[in-house]
């Protein structure tokens, strides 16, 4: 199995148990949830689905719930825009819609406030673009720059304008609400601006807080000037390139990514890169060449998973853009990293006791790094460590830690019963590595722990595969 995890969005091409079984069997790692589409209702059947599936692979399938958050998009129209480029056009914000004087309809009332003479409007993720000549009431004169054909409801960006919306709205707390009750392991928050967004989500959890993992997209510039306290905040950070490259300049998103991928390592936090990652396999059964150039990129960063959005929701191809991630990955994988985990700037005692534990490892060419551990936070200062030669096996005795380190790089989990006895918890560790993982008696492994003692007692041992 590659080591890179691959989250997939689950829509009306995959979200049968047939299609979710072949994308499973294909390499997908995690579904994802995009509550800006589909229905509670569609949305449970997906998980049901996902538990059923569970019960029969060998590792199983974490859910990831992503808010819709405070979007901004067109209002509704009787027919589709033709734009040209040069055409002077109107746009209106949120009231009663006179057809005669606006072509235009945008959702947010607090436009006209926000923006000033000269700034941009950007629509459709950057396809269709708006330059602000003149403001009046609620009426913009606008000239297109870029031009397409404009359909109803589409989202729109205001690059560099802090949007006077809450981070969390009402339908997030509902879809919040469903996702827990659900028992979902993730919940990717939409447009995270800054550390208090994140705050006020962990408030919203109550006691599901720190059992579901919390993941905060950055596809702002606030979001990208406070990442360092995001990060700091969050359990994990998305870099959700959509939104993100219509919101800064496309020519600094690659920067961006690379510090935020840098930054999450230096952390300890999982980091996971989305949007257009093979967009061509929307409509074409093989993906372009830069798009493969960009999967590996990513791959040789180390981040922790890479995700898939209108490629598996409605695309005519979801199981053969699995497979090329999947292969993409493993071939990248064979040869060394960035490795920007090796330098981590924010250590503790267990890091340390991690880092070292790797290093003994990989000096013994160790058939694998054993990780006993309840609640994970052992197997996320391993897998923070990014080991090149070899895999990082966690036992826990808790399903839910169990799903949630599933998106940590290099880790591939199991459930067990710890005994009172600690050699007993080993002895059960070692016969699922030989019965599973094929492990054969002699190897050694490097089994490093806060749990195999009465007194939590944090270790590294060298043992032989009895």
């Amino acid at each position: 199995m590659q080591k890179t995890r691959i989250i997939c969005t689950i829509g009306p091409a995959t979200e049968s148990y047939e299609m979710l079984r072949k994308m499973y069997d294909a390499g997908m790692d995690i579904v994802r949830l995009n509550m800006s589409h589909g229905t509670h209702e569609s949305h449970t059947k997906v998980i049901k689905h996902i538990k059923t599936l569970n019960k029969k692979v060998e590792f199983p399938i974490p859910i990831l719930l992503d808010t819709q958050g405070p979007e901004i998009r067109t209002g509704d129209l009787v027919q589709d825009l033709n734009l040209q480029e040069g055409t002077i056009v109107s746009i209106a914000a949120r009231g009663p819609l006179d057809v005669e004087e606006s072509s235009i309809h945008i959702n947010y009332a607090e436009i006209m406030e926000s923006v000033n003479v000269g700034d941009k409007i950007t629509v459709d993720n950057g396809l269709i673009n708006f330059e602000i000549l003149e403001k009046r009431d609620r009426l913009m004169q606008c000239r297109v720059i870029d031009g397409g054909v404009l359909k109803s409801k589409r989202h729109v960006n205001l690059p560099g304008i802090r949007v006077n919306l809450p981070a969390i709205t009402q339908k997030d707390e509902q879809d919040i609400a469903f996702g827990l009750a659900a028992d979902v392991d993730f919940i990717a928050l939409s447009f995270v601006r800054e550390a208090e967004d994140i705050r006020r989500l962990r408030h919203l959890m109550g006691h599901k807080a720190g059992r579901v993992k919390i993941i905060a997209k950055i596809e702002d510039q606030e979001g990208v000037r406070n990442l360092e306290d995001i990060i700091q905040e969050a359990d994990g950070i998305m870099v959700a390139r959509g939104d993100l490259g219509a919101e800064i300049n496309l020519e600094d998103l690659p920067n961006v990514q690379r510090r935020i991928v840098r930054l999450c390592a230096e952390y300890g936090k999982r980091v996971i890169v989305a949007t257009h990652l093979l967009e061509s396999m929307i409509h074409n059964p093989i993906p372009t060449r830069a798009e493969v150039t960009d999967v590996a990129n990513a791959v040789y960063e180390e981040v922790d998973a890479v995700m898939l959005s209108g490629e598996t929701t409605v695309g005519k191809y979801p199981i053969k853009c699995v497979e090329h991630l999947r292969k993409i990955a493993i071939k990248t994988e064979a040869i060394p990293g960035l490795q920007f985990a090796k330098n981590l700037q924010r250590t503790k005692d267990k890091q340390q006791l991690a880092i070292a534990a790797v290093q003994l490892a990989g000096g013994l060419q160790a058939k694998g790094i054993v990780v006993i551990t309840r609640r994970g936070i052992m197997a996320d200062f391993v897998s923070n460590c990014r080991p090149f030669f070899t895999n990082i096996y966690a036992f826990t005795n808790m399903s839910q830690s169990r799903r949630t380190m599933t998106l940590n790089r290099g880790v591939f989990p199991f459930r067990i019963n710890f005994s009172s006895d600690p050699e007993k918890t080993l002895q059960t560790a070692f016969r699922i590595l030989k019965e599973r993982e094929h492990f054969q008696m002699g190897e050694k492994v490097v089994i490093i722990s806060d749990v195999l003692a009465q007194h939590r007692v944090d270790s590294i041992q060298i043992r032989d595969i009895p």
